[in-house]
């Protein structure tokens, strides 16, 4: 049995192995999120905290996590199809955010 300040080691050594992990993967969806936001502001056009709202919005009506929505729709830089869901729940929070603005 390894003596208990081994233990601790290895589980913080664990720890932090899982949390940079995380972080990689988070600095990975940021970057196609980001991606998206630049599609959604040069499509709709919009500035960057309207595209980051509707692409809030569509996550939430599809109940899809936001950074696979952006995934979708910057693979279809890629001769990728926009799955349908993702692309009905697009254009309805366009035509949303241009009656909104047209008030």
């Amino acid at each position: 049995m390894p003596p208990a300040g081994d233990a601790a080691l290895l589980a913080e050594v664990l720890e932090l192995r899982a949390r940079n992990q995380q972080l990689g993967r988070a600095l990975a969806s940021r970057a196609v999120i980001d991606q998206a936001r630049g599609m959604v502001m040069a499509l709709a056009p919009c500035p960057s905290d309207r595209a980051w709202d509707l692409l809030v919005d569509v996550s939430q009506h599809c109940n899809i996590k936001l950074r696979d929505v952006a995934g979708a729709l910057v693979a279809t830089t890629k001769e990728r199809t926009l799955p349908e869901p993702i692309q009905r729940e697009l254009c309805r929070a366009l035509r949303r955010r241009h009656a909104a603005d047209r008030r």
